[in-house]
């Protein structure tokens, strides 16, 4: 069985709930307990009771005064203010419960205390320490459950700031186990995968120099290899410098590769998205470019896919938007732009946004520059991405008898 809804009483958000709860009660206690017909003023009193325990069932403090000054007539008017009385406690509970300072609870349990004791004014002792025991009831178990609901709140309130705390310093540790992680990786990277690729670079160099006459089929495999190597190297280079700096690329994206030969289809996959969303786009895509690394590869994918995603945003469905990849003496040149069909004229914020952000670290770690502005009555993003570095040539044929010089990453 679920108490959830026990909770709700003690809920500070809930206050309607819990004075609707002691209307009710009052009610019956006027129609079915109390002794008797209820004459005019215990009615107009009760009434008042309730109605301005629900108008001000937000603002405790002047509930609290309005439930005190019903008390203080019915005291002088009534023989029974059972209904006043316990409005005035209520009204004493939620101010404890809620009040943003102390002082005020205590001035306000005063007040009432005060009032209660106005009936035993001039009363004999024993009769007055009576009505003071009394206190107990109607001032001291309001005041005294308020306090403990309200230390029950703060503790949780502290409880919930302790465990954020602790998250937000597990986060900040897992961050920098992160960062430790991939300097780890990255010196790893650069001074044993790295070193060993370049060697094999460098034999398989050697060995195409030496060996000459060579069968063309054996000519074909070394040829294959040396690229391999080559692109590898270049990969590691990549892949190291954004290791070595995370914040320079958005989250772990760069760390992600694509397949060389896949890009041309994961960028018709990435118009035909465009296209489904109701762009026109006309792509011109070069099929060389399936042969560039991976890391420029994915980069050419997501900057694609961002400027599309850009384009149906700022300028709507209605668009024509063009999209050339080409490959140009092994740099990647990239463009998108729209006729800026449907576009509300405007300025660019500076700095631009997150997006235009993230392309532009992108293109940045790869050597290039990201160029955004208008041309004509649309907009245009482009960038060149650099060729990959040329693998280092093969050593002179004395070199096999000697170590293999070490090729150094960036």
């Amino acid at each position: 069985m679920s108490w959830a809804w026990a909770g709700r009483l003690v809920d500070v958000r809930d206050s309607l709930v819990r004075i609707s709860l002691v209307i009710l009660a009052g009610l019956g206690y006027l129609l079915f307990v109390f002794p008797g017909r209820p004459t005019t003023d215990q009615v107009i009193l009760a009434v008042g009771a309730f109605v301005a325990g629900l108008a001000l069932h937000r603002r405790p403090l002047a509930n609290l005064l309005v439930q005190t000054a019903l008390l203080a007539v019915a005291i002088l008017r009534l023989d029974d203010c059972t209904i006043n009385q316990v409005g005035a406690s209520w009204a004493l509970l939620e101010l404890t419960m809620r009040a943003d300072r102390t002082r005020t609870i205590w001035l306000a349990t005063g007040l009432l205390a005060a009032v209660d004791m106005i009936d035993s004014i001039g009363d004999p002792l024993p009769r007055f320490l009576a009505g003071a025991a009394g206190l107990l009831l109607e001032v001291g178990l309001p005041l005294l459950l308020g306090l403990l609901i309200r230390a029950n709140r703060e503790l949780a309130e502290q409880a919930r700031q302790r465990t954020a705390e602790q998250q937000r310093r597990r986060d900040s540790e897992a961050r920098a186990a992160r960062a430790d992680e991939r300097s780890a990786i990255a010196r790893e990277l650069h001074d044993v995968v790295a070193h060993h690729v370049a060697s094999m670079v460098l034999r398989v160099g050697v060995a195409r120099h030496v060996l000459t006459e060579l069968d063309p089929r054996v000519d074909e495999v070394f040829d294959d290899v040396h690229a391999t190597g080559s692109a590898a190297l270049a990969d590691l280079r990549r892949l190291v410098a954004v290791l070595r700096d995370p914040d320079g690329v958005r989250g772990d994206a760069a760390l992600t590769a694509i397949e060389p030969a896949a890009l041309p289809a994961a960028l018709g996959t990435a118009v035909d998205r465009a296209r489904q969303a109701g762009i026109t786009v006309e792509a011109d895509i070069d099929p060389a470019i399936g042969s560039i690394d991976a890391v420029r590869g994915l980069a050419v994918l997501r900057l694609t896919q961002e400027s599309l995603t850009n384009v149906a945003k700022h300028v709507g469905a209605s668009a024509l938007a063009r999209l050339s990849v080409r490959l140009v003496d092994g740099a990647v040149h990239w463009e998108v732009t729209d006729d800026g069909r449907g576009r509300v004229p405007a300025s660019v914020p500076s700095g631009g946004g997150h997006g235009v952000t993230g392309m532009r670290e992108r293109v940045e770690v790869l050597g290039g520059r990201l160029e955004v502005g208008p041309v004509g009555a649309g907009w245009r993003v482009r960038t060149v991405l650099p060729a990959a570095p040329a693998p280092s040539p093969a050593v002179a044929p004395a070199a096999p008898t000697s170590s293999p010089a070490r090729t150094e990453l960036a």
